[in-house]
């Protein structure tokens, strides 16, 4: 493994050039080998403060087609013509996602059951827990040193410290590097080319979310939002203007690549925020659809 870099404590990455600021290398035997390499690295890296494409890289590292050689310059179009959202978790992967999320639920609670001053007495290990991925459920026992996730027992040997932002792992026989950020009441898991919304409660109280109302996300589907950052370089529409599905609104020139954004439905322009010849942030809203 190498990792090329141009970046140092205290540079700026700046706007107007190329955006890679790192470049992995690996080398193995055969193809395989040297992208299982890509993909164990890729879940080592930390990366804070800035958009990146580790999962998508790691994604494609695991992909089939990939793997095969059988590429061509509309891969990424042919594979993900509704935009990447994550390398799909199989099962044995979720289960060892359960697994360490269990374990590290225990050993936060374990750590809070030692502050002082509490009322009531010492507080029972929990060792119990329903383990929520992406809003999957699943019952985890961790006890004795064991962990069983819905009945099955899996081995588990895991380097975990509360406050600690990676997790080194044998789960079932393999190596793992799992990033752990906290999110809300839950965390989130990456891995493998996804991050994974987890949920870690107590199997005994676990029954009371049934009667959690559910926030529900706003919607943005009127707005025309900057999907990265870059230059605005032509504006199609104007307030008043009506449009169609798939009609050219705006056009965005980012990484020496001029991109066409759309509308998602028919409607009537109501306000536009930018104009051509702007610079602009990503998720900046370019125009209001009413």
């Amino acid at each position: 493994m190498r990792v090329d870099d141009g970046v140092y404590d205290g540079g700026e990455v700046s706007m107007f050039y190329d955006p890679m600021i790192a470049k992995l290398v690996t080398w193995g035997k055969t193809r395989d080998e040297a992208a299982d390499l890509q993909v164990a690295a890729l879940d080592r890296f930390e990366i804070e403060g800035l958009g990146h494409n580790i999962d998508f890289v790691s994604a494609i590292m695991q992909h089939p087609r990939f793997r095969s050689g059988e590429l061509t310059t509309g891969f990424i179009a042919e594979e993900y013509p509704d935009g990447f959202t994550g390398a799909p978790a199989n099962e044995d992967l979720t289960r060892k996602l359960c697994a360490i999320a269990g374990v590290v639920a225990k050993r936060n609670s374990d750590r809070a059951r030692q502050i002082d001053g509490q009322l009531g007495g010492p507080l029972a290990p929990i060792r119990e827990w329903q383990v929520s991925i992406d809003k999957v459920k699943h019952e985890v026992v961790v006890r004795d040193g064991k962990v069983q996730v819905d009945g099955v027992e899996l081995p588990l040997e895991i380097d975990y410290v509360p406050g600690a932002r990676m997790i080194h792992a044998k789960a079932g026989g393999e190596s793992m590097a799992v990033k752990v950020a906290k999110s809300g009441s839950g965390f989130r898991m990456t891995a493998r080319g996804a991050s994974h919304g987890v949920t870690c409660l107590p199997a005994s109280v676990a029954h009371l979310t049934a009667h959690m109302i559910e926030k529900i996300p706003p919607d943005l589907s009127k707005y025309l939002i900057c999907p990265m950052p870059g230059l605005l370089t032509a504006l199609h529409v104007e307030a008043g203007d009506k449009v169609e599905a798939g009609q050219p609104l705006a056009i965005i020139e980012a990484m020496k690549m001029e991109n066409i954004l759309r509308a998602e439905k028919a409607g009537t322009v109501k306000l536009v925020n930018a104009a051509a010849g702007e610079s602009l942030p990503v998720d900046a809203i370019i125009l209001e659809m009413e």
